[in-house]
């Protein structure tokens, strides 16, 4: 990788932080903060008037960390047996299934969890996996406003409410961009925990290899493949066979059946089949964008653009090339979105900048009314300003982006 590039100085007016910017944080923060001890204590978050559990995303996790505790862990991806485990939990029936995909890895973090009450291990784990989103936010944008960012994105509703593990993802891979200048070895530690959902670090490998960025390729592999190694040990030759001979079936019910229902899933995928289009034809489109992305990533890391901009496509790319995606992890774009704004902190928003993003806010916090996939058009919103500030004609004016060494 290139040496750092120091930041051309700025003029006092483009260092502050403008007025809207921090306003409509402060709303969105003061929401989000407030939201959940008044939606606990009205009964509209993990347990309902009646002191039945609410179902959501998280009960698989604890059913799945019980079967692993009873020493029954590969049937955590059966869905007959787990469903009445989760039922017995709740307290109540519900349609469908609430079913655990993860590789076994991710069982550990499941049976520490079950080891708590539902209502304890639901919050713990909603608390702890915020605490390192927020600090990896708040180190990309590198000003104190970064808690205020992090916890202002309209996607921390839509995690914490069902307790799915989107700050966890998020924190991932904003810890691999940020630390990959300077702290590469934890970089690689960040993005082989990111194994939990292969999906997401599709295109990291890729980007590495163009970029020659060996230890952090070699370090993550390494931890991959001791995560690996661990759960096999811990949770048995059964446990891998479970998963991989149920990911056909995961796949089938989602991708094909639709059984989520099309509007929840925020891919380009998920769109042309809500549109009504074939399984074929948004196979088609996804596997274009996919392509597409990949050799614009390819190029950008190989090229001369500021690293708060790779850093910002990289983390961009890995929602647009996966087809399952839920308004959940969505949550990663908020590590895109850091890199923006401490971009145009240091050299100045442009004028159709943070309207932009407000418009991609807006379309988050509007998918619970529309009922379509709108998060796509939030991703593409934030590909455009990045594409925009990564013009080969302004490479020279936006300053990079190299952590301090102390960070």
């Amino acid at each position: 990788m290139a040496a750092p590039v120091s930041a051309p100085s700025v003029s006092p007016e483009h260092s502050a932080i403008p007025t809207s910017l921090f306003n409509v944080c402060f709303v969105l923060f003061v929401i989000n903060v407030t939201f959940f001890p008044a939606a606990y204590l009205s009964h509209w978050w993990i347990y309902d008037p009646k002191g039945l559990g609410i179902p959501t995303d998280f009960i698989n996790v604890w059913a799945a960390g019980r079967l692993a505790l009873e020493g029954h862990p590969a049937q955590a991806w059966d869905w007959d047996i787990q469903r009445p485990i989760e039922v017995a939990q709740l307290g109540q029936d519900f349609l469908g299934y609430f079913a655990w995909h993860y590789p076994p890895p991710f069982l550990f973090v499941a049976s520490l969890l079950a080891r708590l009450p539902y209502g304890a291990a639901f919050m713990s784990w909603v608390f702890i996996s915020l605490i390192p989103y927020l600090v990896v936010v708040r180190a990309i944008v590198g000003r104190p406003f970064g808690w205020m960012l992090a916890l202002a994105a309209p996607m921390v509703l839509n995690n914490a409410l069902v307790g799915q593990n989107g700050f966890f993802t998020a924190a991932l891979i904003g810890g691999t961009l940020y630390l990959m200048p300077v702290r590469r070895v934890l970089a690689g530690i960040c993005l082989g925990l990111l194994s939990y959902k292969p999906q997401y670090g599709l295109l990291f490998p890729l980007v590495l290899i163009a970029a020659s960025q060996w230890t952090v390729f070699f370090s993550a592999a390494v931890v991959t493949i001791s995560m690996a190694v661990v759960s096999w040990l811990a949770f048995g030759t059964e446990s891998w066979q479970a998963f991989f001979h149920w990911m056909p079936m995961f796949s089938q019910a989602f991708l094909t059946e639709g059984k989520a229902t099309w509007w929840k899933l925020q891919s380009l995928f998920s769109l042309v089949r809500f549109l009504g289009g074939t399984e074929q034809l948004a196979w088609i489109f996804q596997w274009i964008l996919t392509a597409t992305v990949a050799v614009v990533l390819a190029m950008m890391w190989r090229s001369r653009v500021s690293y708060s901009l790779k850093a910002a496509a990289l983390a961009t790319g890995t929602l647009l090339i996966t087809p399952y995606l839920f308004m959940y992890d969505m949550m990663v774009l908020a590590i895109p979105v850091a890199f923006l704004v401490r971009i145009g902190l240091r050299s100045g928003f442009q004028p159709y900048e943070l309207p932009a993003l407000g418009c991609a806010a807006a379309l988050i916090f509007s998918f619970i009314m529309f009922g379509a996939p709108v998060g796509l058009g939030s991703t593409l919103i934030v590909a455009t300003l990045i594409m925009r500030r990564a013009a080969p004609w302004r490479r020279e004016s936006v300053p990079s982006l190299m952590p301090a060494a102390s960070a």
